[in-house]
C-alpha cells in the first residue's frame, strides 16, 4: 500500500501515542503541518511525513545510537532538501509530478527546475554546437563519461564558482559533454534527448519523446547512494565534474544502475513470452532473486515503470519487446507479489526501439545526472561538510 499524504486526528494521535491535547499543541509549535479536510467545516486533517518524522525523533531520544546507526540504511531523513519527494505513489521534483513533467517539458526544462527551481533554461546552457569528447574504443560507457569529466574540468576554470547560477551553468557543459560521449559526438540538435536519438535510432523521430521520458523519470530519487556521494563530494569544495563523476563511480555498483543489466540478462533467459513463468519459478527453485521487482520506496508499484510502460505502449502497442514485458511483469507480480521496477521499462523501451546495447544503463546514468548536479548545487548553498560520525566497534585500545 502507497503511504499516506495526510492522517486524520485520529489517525495521528494513535500513530504517536499522545492525547489529543498533544497534537494540537505539535501543530501550534510547528513540528505537524494541518490542513483544512476536503469537504469538512471544522475538521483537519495532519501531514503523515510530520507524524512520521516525530515519531521517529522521539524513538531517537530513547536510543540515540540505534537511531544513528539505521539512519543509513533507509532510516530517518539525515538531511533536508527541496528537490525530490517520493510520497503516495508518486515522485515529485520541486512539487510538480514527474510523470507529468515527462510528458510536458524537454530535459533542458527539468534540469532547470531542478538546479534552479524555475523550468526556464538560459539560452546559453544548451547552445551551440556540442562539445567535442572523446571515447576510446572497447571501454566501458560509464569510464569513458568520467575520463572525459576529468579532461573537462582541466579546462574549466569556472567549474570553482559555486553561486547557484553558476553552479548550474557549469551543470548544463557537464551534461551536454556527458551526453555527447553518449552519442558519439552527433551533431545537428541543442536538444539532449534529440541528440541520443539521432545516435541512436536515425530516422525515427518517435524514440525521442520516449528517450526524454526515461531521462526525465530517472532525473532524481531523492537521497540514493550516487545522490549522496555527489553531495559529499560537493561539500568538501569540489567541482560539478568531481561531484557527478563521484556519483557515477557508485552508479557502477549492481546494487545500483547497473541492476538494469541483470533485468537486460533476465529478458533475454525468457526469450519468448509464453516462458516467462516457467523462467521466473526456475530462478526462485535455485534460489536465485528475480531482478526488477519490488521497491521499498513504492509499496505500490514503481510510478516510473508504470509511465515508461504506458508510453511505450500507446507507441508501439505490437511490439514484441512490450509483450515479452508485460509477460514478464506478469509473472513478477503472482509469483512474488511485487510490481516491476524502473529497470523493467527502461529494458522494454530500449529493445522496442532497438537501441545499441548497453542504452538501458547510459540512459540511467544520463538522467540521474540532472539529479547529482541539483543535489550538489543544492549542497554549495549549504556551505557545510558532510561528515557522518562512526560508532566503533574494533578493539579496545592496549593498556
Amino acid at each position: 500500500m502507497a503511504r499516506r499524504v495526510y492522517l486524520t486526528a485520529k489517525e495521528a494521535c494513535r500513530e504517536l501515542g499522545v492525547a489529543p491535547q498533544t497534537l494540537y499543541a505539535y501543530v501550534s509549535r510547528g513540528l505537524i503541518r494541518s490542513e483544512p479536510s476536503p469537504g469538512a467545516s471544522r475538521a483537519r486533517h495532519y501531514h503523515a511525513e510530520d507524524v512520521r518524522r516525530l515519531k521517529e525523533r522521539s524513538a531517537a531520544r530513547r536510543d540515540p545510537d540505534a537511531a544513528a546507526g539505521g539512519a543509513l540504511h533507509w532510516g530517518a531523513p539525515v538531511l533536508d532538501s527541496a528537490l525530490t519527494l517520493i510520497t503516495d505513489g508518486h515522485i515529485y521534483y520541486r512539487g510538480q509530478d514527474a510523470a507529468g513533467l515527462s510528458r510536458d517539458r524537454t530535459v533542458e526544462e527539468v534540469a532547470a527546475l531542478l538546479w534552479t527551481g524555475t523550468p526556464v533554461a538560459p539560452d546559453e546552457w544548451f547552445a551551440g554546437a556540442p562539445p567535442e569528447a572523446r571515447r576510446e574504443e572497447g571501454m566501458d560507457p560509464l569510464r569513458a563519461i568520467q575520463v572525459e569529466l576529468a579532461r573537462a574540468e582541466a579546462g574549466d576554470s569556472s567549474a570553482w564558482d559555486f553561486r547557484v547560477e553558476r553552479a548550474a551553468g557549469t551543470g548544463a557543459r557537464v551534461l551536454r559533454r556527458m551526453v555527447a560521449v553518449a552519442a558519439g559526438g552527433a551533431a545537428g540538435t541543442n536538444s539532449l534527448s534529440g541528440a541520443l536519438q539521432a545516435a541512436w535510432a536515425p530516422g525515427r523521430p518517435e524514440a525521442e519523446p520516449l528517450i526524454r521520458a526515461a531521462l526525465i523519470l530517472l532525473a532524481d530519487h531523492e537521497l540514493n547512494v550516487a545522490s549522496f556521494t555527489a553531495r559529499c563530494v560537493a561539500s568538501a569544495g569540489s567541482t560539478l565534474y568531481a561531484a557527478v563523476s563521484a556519483g557515477i563511480g557508485a552508479m557502477h555498483g549492481v546494487r545500483h544502475a547497473r541492476h538494469v543489466e541483470r533485468v537486460e540478462a533476465l529478458f533475454a533467459e525468457v526469450g519468448d513470452p509464453a516462458a516467462a513463468r516457467a523462467v521466473l519459478q526456475a530462478r526462485l527453485r535455485r534460489g536465485e532473486r528475480v531482478p526488477g521487482f519490488g521497491h521499498r520506496l513504492h509499496p505500490s508499484g514503481d510510478p516510473r515503470a508504470r509511465e515508461l510502460l504506458r508510453r511505450l505502449r500507446a507507441a508501439d502497442p505490437a511490439s514484441p519487446a512490450l509483450a515479452l514485458a508485460d509477460a514478464v511483469a506478469e509473472a513478477g507480480e503472482a509469483l512474488l507479489g511485487d510490481r516491476p521496477t524502473v529497470e523493467v521499462g527502461l529494458v522494454a523501451l530500449a529493445a522496442s526501439l532497438e537501441l545499441p546495447a548497453g542504452s538501458p544503463l547510459l540512459l540511467w546514468v544520463l538522467g540521474r545526472s540532472l539529479g547529482l548536479i541539483a543535489h550538489a548545487v543544492e549542497q554549495y548553498g549549504s556551505r557545510e561538510v558532510l561528515r557522518p560520525r562512526a560508532r566503533y566497534t574494533g578493539p579496545a585500545p592496549a593498556e
